[in-house]
């Protein structure tokens, strides 16, 4: 039987503890990750920006999709990218229970998709529990949204300019505020 990895483990939902012996892999992924991340935000090219994506995400990023650097993602092979995708200024991933992002996409400055969160309970807080992020076709997510571990946005939905997302979104939506609620369908 094959063991896998700890990016799988937490890729499929499986809590981390920090005292989990491979735990140490995410810190020496993410460094890794860095090496990428400074050559690409000190890149105003845009073929060259989609080749360091590339290189971070482990997958082929389209010529369709423009990405406004600085971007930040703390691993990165965890994150799938459609076409016609639109990144801009300043945004934070933090993949590593997955995130999804399809076609047409639209991604405002200062957005952060984070499938991370960690348990409440003092004695377990280190403990790391992942969940994926799915962003579905021709959504737009305004400025400064946070998108929080677990959450689906819909297709064609909208997420209001500093909004926070803890539940899903469904398709043809509208939401906004703290916590995000459905202001109209479109």
């Amino acid at each position: 039987m094959q063991t896998k990895t700890i990016f799988e483990r937490l890729k499929n939902g499986e809590v981390i503890s920090p005292t989990d012996q491979d735990a140490y892999k995410m810190r020496e992924a993410s460094f890794a990750t860095k090496k990428w991340l400074v050559e690409m935000n000190n890149s105003s090219d845009p073929d060259e920006i989609r080749h360091f994506l590339s290189q971070i995400t482990n997958s082929e990023i389209d010529q369709s999709v423009t990405v406004f650097t600085p971007l930040y993602i703390n691993y990165g092979k965890n994150t799938s990218i459609g076409k016609n995708v639109f990144i801009n200024f300043d945004c934070v991933f933090l993949d590593l229970g997955g995130i999804t992002i399809e076609d047409n996409v639209l991604i405002a400055p200062k957005v952060s998709l984070l499938t991370e969160g960690h348990p409440t309970a003092i004695k377990d807080r280190h403990s790391l529990i992942p969940k994926p992020i799915h962003i579905k076709k021709n959504a737009w997510i305004g400025a400064n949204a946070t998108i929080l571990p677990g959450v689906t946005i819909g297709e064609n939905a909208i997420v209001a300019a500093g909004a926070v997302v803890s539940k899903d979104v469904s398709d043809h939506t509208i939401v906004g505020g703290i916590p995000a609620k459905v202001l109209k369908t479109i």
